[in-house]
């Protein structure tokens, strides 16, 4: 059974009730269990958890530090392209959006690269809009070609492809695959996505399935926090999690925690969560998956990435430009979203250091393959 037969099970409305009953006493039962469940895990992020936040950041550090130590692994987003043609009412490059289009060509992408090894990075993550004439697997061939000598470890954010493009591309250098369902509430996926390929909830919904039948060796995992409401979506993130795991075992995955963020023309978030609530479902991940990887990027503000280091954290980006070229080629093209922490790469890496924890700049999972 794949993901998304076993989803048509599940019932959103249920899985919310049963979020927001729990207790006090659901609670302390989770945080004093050894091994937790999808059920603890909802007592975790339920509204009853909220006073015991201190004692969940407290076993999240621990449990941290256990797994991972005192590291904190640095990566940069590259922009390749805003090109769309998808209709998403919260994105910058949502194809309704009437801007000028770039789509990076081999030698903007080099003068992009420079700029990046100069800042010290030596994992990236590629990024494009939807745009299958022209953001396609054999320019994303081109491209891994291209970058591959410089990087460590390459990962890709672009449009759900077929098992047979993942599979062409594993060869080139391709680790990892950030693929977010935005939503698991299907009936408001298809109003945030009226037009495009993404408007087939269930193709992306299989696509973790895909990344693991072609044996990708990193999967990334989220929702937009915002869209929906965030106890329910991060529930279904982390049964999604759950089956991956037992089903794909040879993968590794890691979670991220995008909040909506302004844009050009852009949406409101339909459900606010606060920073509180932002530290608790990440205390939340770590308790209920003591392997996952957790990262934060600069849509977060200076003095929550200052503090959330320390509570589970695992990954982290800086001095990042959400548009094509913007770190050399063209600056002022349209970014995506607008980010929070505006901070260099450096004073980034200096911040983890006065907290007593090491900026890792090339992935080590590359020498563990070898």
């Amino acid at each position: 059974m794949r993901f998304n037969e076993f989803f048509e099970n599940q019932s959103w409305e249920e899985t919310s009730k049963s979020i927001y009953a729990k207790t006090a006493k659901d609670v302390e039962q989770a945080l004093n269990t050894p091994k937790r469940t999808l059920e603890d895990f909802k007592a975790l992020i339920s509204p009853a958890a909220a006073p015991y936040l201190e004692s969940m950041a407290k076993l999240s550090q621990e449990l941290t530090l256990k797994r991972f130590g005192k590291t904190i692994q640095m990566y940069v987003p590259l922009y390749l392209s805003n090109e769309c043609n998808n209709i998403c009412t919260y994105c910058g490059f949502s194809y309704d959006n009437k801007v000028k289009r770039k789509t990076l060509s081999a030698l903007e992408i080099m003068e992009e690269v420079a700029v990046i090894k100069e800042m010290g990075y030596h994992h990236v993550l590629l990024v494009t809009g939807e745009a299958n004439q022209t953001v396609h697997t054999d320019y994303f061939k081109k491209v891994l070609d291209l970058i591959r000598p410089h990087f460590a470890h390459i990962s890709m954010e672009v449009q759900p492809l077929d098992l047979a493009d993942y599979q062409e591309l594993t060869p080139y250098g391709l680790n990892t695959v950030l693929v977010y369902q935005e939503t698991y509430h299907e009936e408001d996926y298809k109003k945030h996505h009226p037009k495009g390929k993404k408007s087939n909830f269930q193709y992306r919904l299989d696509t973790p399935d895909r990344l693991g039948e072609a044996g990708i060796h990193k999967m990334g995992l989220g929702v937009l926090i915002g869209l929906e409401d965030w106890r329910t979506d991060s529930f279904f993130t982390a049964m999604h999690l759950d089956y991956l795991e037992k089903k794909y075992w040879q993968s590794k995955y890691s979670i991220s925690f995008p909040r909506l963020r302004p844009f050009s023309g852009g949406l409101e978030p339909k459900v606010a969560m606060n920073d509180r609530e932002l530290v608790q479902l990440i205390c939340a991940y770590r308790l209920f998956n003591e392997e996952v990887e957790l990262s934060i990027s600069t849509r977060e503000s200076v003095i929550f990435r200052d503090h959330i280091i320390k509570l589970g954290i695992t990954s982290i980006s800086a001095g990042s430009k959400t548009n094509p070229g913007g770190y050399a080629v063209e600056p002022q093209s349209l970014e995506q979203f607008e980010i929070s922490d505006e901070r260099t790469a450096l004073e980034i890496a200096e911040m983890i250091q006065k907290q007593g924890y090491e900026p890792v700049w090339k992935d080590w999972d590359l020498s563990l393959m070898k």
